[in-house]
């Protein structure tokens, strides 16, 4: 049977068809000065689009929803031809939610994730010939804390440094308006710096969009009991005062964390990804190349 499959997969190849494959996880910070373990797992798409997604689940930065927003969000973009890299960025994990132990000890929290973000860029981008994509389409999708984190990468780093294209969904903005969220900033901040005003407003995504920011896709919904809707408007407000390319949908109905399930929120919200495949295919066009050609 796997003999036939192999066939199948060269027969595939050779008529241009593309297919999509599970590569084995990596650790970002292999052969680095850091020395912490943070998963990357690869799902590659094998035919004629160049483009990739780095894709950041949610969880309040406690921890992550690594089916609904993680791996079955890469297996989508998969499905449309576009590679994706699932990244397990560090949180600051469940022992810090139900103790306060970070008050005395550092534990994870901000700048790591972004830290993380910034790596799982530079290893996707080195390594974007074996991967068969363009190191200039590689973009990054994130949800609720996830999609902080996408867009404080666009905010923080460096140009050329930053994801080509940002897609926070139901994301996580504000750190300092009536519409925080607070567990998030908690987890992101940690105990003892949680309070600290120049952080809270450093993290602010409204406070902070660049003039040179890449494109965004924005999605979220009005009935959204977890992240209140209000920041993702300040966001899009932020967004269209600079100038700045990007697409602002939000539906009436759908709440949080449907991800890319087909059974989570509602048809209505889970119209987003039909929406964004539009959008990407109008903002960053693939280009038809195969994997392993010039």
């Amino acid at each position: 049977m796997n003999r036939i499959v192999s066939i199948l997969i060269i027969l595939l190849v050779a008529i241009g068809s593309s297919y999509a494959e599970r590569l084995p996880d990596l650790n970002i910070w292999q052969d680095t000065e850091c020395k912490k373990k943070v998963k990357l797992s690869p799902y590659i798409v094998d035919g004629k689009d160049n483009r990739a997604v780095i894709v950041c689940p949610g969880g309040s930065y406690f921890w992550h929803d690594s089916e609904v927003e993680g791996h079955a969000v890469a297996r989508w973009l998969n499905e449309n031809g576009i590679s994706a890299f699932v990244l397990d960025y560090r949180t600051a994990l469940v022992p810090a939610f139900i103790t306060h132990y970070r008050l005395v000890a550092r534990g994870n929290r901000f700048p790591d994730p972004q830290y993380d973000l910034w790596q799982a860029l530079k290893v996707v981008r080195a390594n974007a010939e074996a991967y068969g994509i363009d190191p200039e389409k590689v973009g990054a999708m994130g949800f609720s804390a996830g999609g902080h984190l996408v867009m404080s990468g666009a905010e923080m780093l460096k140009p050329g440094e930053r994801p080509d294209f940002v897609v926070p969904v139901y994301p996580v903005v504000s750190m300092v308006d009536e519409c925080t969220h607070k567990r998030s900033r908690r987890g992101l901040l940690g105990d003892d710096m949680q309070n600290d005003r120049k952080l809270r407003h450093r993290l602010s995504l409204e406070l902070h969009v660049p003039d040179n920011c890449p494109p965004v896709f924005l999605v979220n919904c009005k009935d959204d009991p977890v992240v209140d809707y209000r920041n993702s408007e300040l966001l899009a407000k932020a967004l269209e005062a600079k100038g700045v390319e990007h697409l602002y949908i939000q539906y009436e109905t759908g709440g949080h964390g449907f991800g890319a399930s087909d059974t989570k929120g509602t048809e209505e919200c889970r119209e987003w990804r039909k929406e964004f495949i539009k959008w990407i295919n109008k903002t960053i066009p693939a280009k038809e190349i195969a994997h392993g050609q010039d």
